[in-house]
């Protein structure tokens, strides 16, 4: 086996070549599902509402629901079927709402305190909303119906009469009814003054309310805020005029204006009252805990704020993606221009226990090839052969979780390929060594950073939670590490090995022959019939992925999350990865162009018209093919008449095939000139 210079990206690596001609809108754009769910850039078009809360819902044209975000802790909960005929949407703290066009309300998500479980009739309803454990619904006679927990102490009733409601809004413990006079009555926790709505009340043509306190807006375009102000939450910025909606996220309010700006205030420590430019053509506005959502007139959406659960999904825009690695609660992506984009926690600012920065991308993010994440800890590798790391067990760092995997070797240089693991992290060297760090933990196993001897002839690296695995230049696998379920015990025959990935406690290895071994625990080692043309592997923590030579993805093991639920369109994905509880898949991404041995006119295919192409280019005056490097077909030392000859030989005459015949080779773009397809010049690539 020939090892991969440095240039090759990752995700290229892991499978990219196997649909080297995919096209489509979603080209370079990463698609997640299971925990933590992230969309193309396509489905966030063509929306004519939005919804923010823990996570993000938007709602289509066609009456279906988009739903993206979640965490390891709290899954997103898909919509459930058939997702259509919605007309409103509205989301609260891991819990949904969609009112269905007949008037009828379905309700899905975390539902402890009762907050999914609409009394009945469900029948009736012409608005929604979503409060922190509780939801609202607004009947076609006036009158509010509550389901859930709003509060459970000190709650003041909703005063009488139940009537003449026409809009409605759910805080995170209070709530709100706009009256058809104009005024506003409010019931629930009254902590901080969120239901002693100010005097005059009158006047009032919308409602929101926030986490603690309450927004009004005025016939005149003016909001009247109430409630916890100690971020300026309730104080709207001069001059206070113009609006036409206005929002409530958690420690942050939102208006909007008739001249379709957004204005934000209060709480903006995640970014989430920092309005993207260009500030213009909004027609609707959401806030959530700690993230805000803007919907444009042509039906783009716009995300910012927070993204610890993928609520403002893959940074934007989610295109030209390369390589793609998933966390324990973090997720990474590749451009093709070298800089890495991360998301979940460990991002702008501190979110519970598994925030170790690892979401921070170092200065200077450019130059990188390739990327790995572990449970709470990232590695860039750079094409100078150096490797960048960051998040838990970085220098001076200790304590739980702190075990040295940032700690980059002192001698970083030389690395072509790299793997983060649990809590150790590998480096394999060109020379076939690998470079093992972390586990610096006395009390923890430390096994899987001694890699066996010879330390030597290594082709591909993998590492799980505490074991490793190594490929070796023969296709044979090399295990170490912890083995209490058997994943160090690679099945014979240990030969025709190409790729490697490892789960907490199982392992795959994908032969050339595009088969994948399991092996350790039996329900994500077990590989679903038929095992045949598979070109890449990856491993979550009880799940497996499995990418196929016609762009499918296939995914076996615990399902519990939805992290073996792959979306439809199951096509078109050219790399995979896994996180603990959730799946990763890349779209074929066209700006990184790959050309094919043999291919001459560039159209994809290897054919007869690829020699007529080449003989047309020596003799004729032909067009020069997009890549010199292409016509090589026989693989010798340079691009002439006897390459024509070879693939007239093969189709006509049933001449010699390739071992892989006519394969995908490196990345290019145009203009490209002379070189091979295993090394490919610098002009070929991206």
């Amino acid at each position: 086996m020939t090892r991969k210079k440095v240039w090759i990206p990752a995700a290229l690596v892991a499978g990219a070549w196997a649909a080297a001609h995919a096209r489509g809108q979603d080209e370079g754009s990463i698609v997640g599902w299971g925990g933590q769910v992230v969309v193309p850039q396509s489905a966030l078009s063509d929306l004519v509402a939005i919804a923010a809360g823990s996570t993000s819902l938007g709602l289509k044209n066609d009456g279906s629901i988009m739903a993206w975000g979640g965490s390891v802790l709290v899954p997103l909960s898909p919509p459930p079927p058939p997702n259509t005929g919605f007309v409103a949407i509205a989301a609260g703290d891991f819990h949904y709402l969609g009112l269905m066009s007949d008037g009828t309300i379905i309700a899905w998500g975390l539902d402890a305190s009762g907050q999914a479980s609409v009394p009945a009739p469900k029948t009736g309803f012409v608005a929604i909303a979503a409060g922190l454990q509780h939801s609202l619904g607004l009947k076609a006679d006036g009158s509010i119906v509550k389901w859930g927990q709003d509060c459970a102490l000190d709650c003041q009733p909703m005063p009488p009469p139940n009537t003449g409601f026409t809009a409605i809004a759910a805080g995170g413990n209070h709530n709100l009814g706009l009256k058809a006079d104009g005024s506003i009555v409010a019931w629930g926790l009254n902590t901080w003054g969120q239901c002693n709505v100010p005097l005059p009340n009158a006047g009032f043509v919308a409602v929101a309310a926030g986490g603690s306190h309450s927004l009004g807006l005025k016939a005149d375009g003016s909001i009247v805020g109430w409630g916890l102000n100690h971020l300026g939450q309730c104080t709207p910025p001069a001059p206070n005029m113009g609006f036409i909606a206005v929002e409530g996220g958690s420690e942050h309010s939102l208006g909007l204006k008739a001249d379709g700006s957004i204005l934000a205030w209060g709480a903006s420590y995640a970014g989430q009252s920092d309005v993207p430019s260009p500030n213009t053509s909004f027609v609707a506005v959401s806030g959530g805990r700690h993230h805000s959502l803007g919907l444009k007139a042509d039906g783009t959406l716009v995300a910012w704020g927070s993204n610890e659960s993928a609520e403002c999904n893959v940074p934007s825009p989610n295109s030209s993606f390369v390589a793609l690695g998933g966390g324990d609660h973090h997720g990474l992506g590749l451009r093709a221009d070298g800089s890495i984009a991360a998301w979940g926690m460990g991002g702008q600012w501190p979110s519970g226990p598994q925030s170790y920065g690892q979401s921070v991308v170092p200065a200077q993010n450019t130059g990188f090839a390739a990327v790995a994440a572990g449970a709470a800890h990232t590695l860039g590798l750079k094409t100078d052969g150096s490797v960048v790391a960051w998040g838990a067990g970085g220098p001076g760092q200790s304590g739980p979780l702190h075990y040295g995997q940032s700690v980059v070797p002192t001698v970083n240089s030389g690395f072509v390929a790299i793997a983060a693991g649990g809590y150790h992290s590998l480096g394999l060297k060109a020379d076939g060594s690998i470079v093992a760090w972390g586990c610096g933990d006395p009390a923890i196993n430390q096994s899987q950073c001694d890699v066996p001897e010879p330390n030597s002839g290594f082709v591909a690296i993998a590492a799980g939670a505490v074991h490793s695995l190594g490929v070796k230049a023969d296709g044979s696998i090399v295990a170490w590490g912890a083995n209490h379920t058997g994943q160090l015990n690679v099945p014979e025959p240990n030969r025709g090995f190409v790729a490697v990935a490892a789960g907490i406690a199982h392992s795959l290895g994908l032969k050339a022959d595009g088969s994948i071994v399991g092996w350790g625990a039996a329900g994500q080692a077990g590989v679903p019939a038929p095992n045949t043309s598979f070109v890449a592997v990856a491993a979550g923590s009880y799940h497996s992925l499995g990418l196929k030579a016609d762009g499918s993805i296939v995914a076996w093991g615990e399902n519990t999350w939805g992290q073996c639920n792959v979306p439809l369109p199951n096509a078109g994905f050219v790399a995979v990865a896994a996180g603990p509880y959730h799946s990763l898949g890349l779209k074929g991404f066209s700006g990184v162009t790959r050309f094919r041995r043999g291919d001459c006119n560039d159209d994809g295919e290897v054919d007869i018209s690829d020699a007529v192409c080449i003989l047309n280019w020596l003799f004729l005056g032909g067009p020069a093919p997009g890549c010199i490097a292409v016509t090589n077909t026989n693989g010798d030392a340079g691009a002439d008449i006897s390459d024509a000859v070879y693939v007239l030989s093969h189709f006509i005459l049933g001449g010699p095939t390739p071992v892989v015949p006519f394969p995908d080779c490196g990345p290019g773009t145009l203009p490209r000139d002379e070189g091979s397809c295993e090394t490919p010049p610098k002009d070929c690539m991206q």
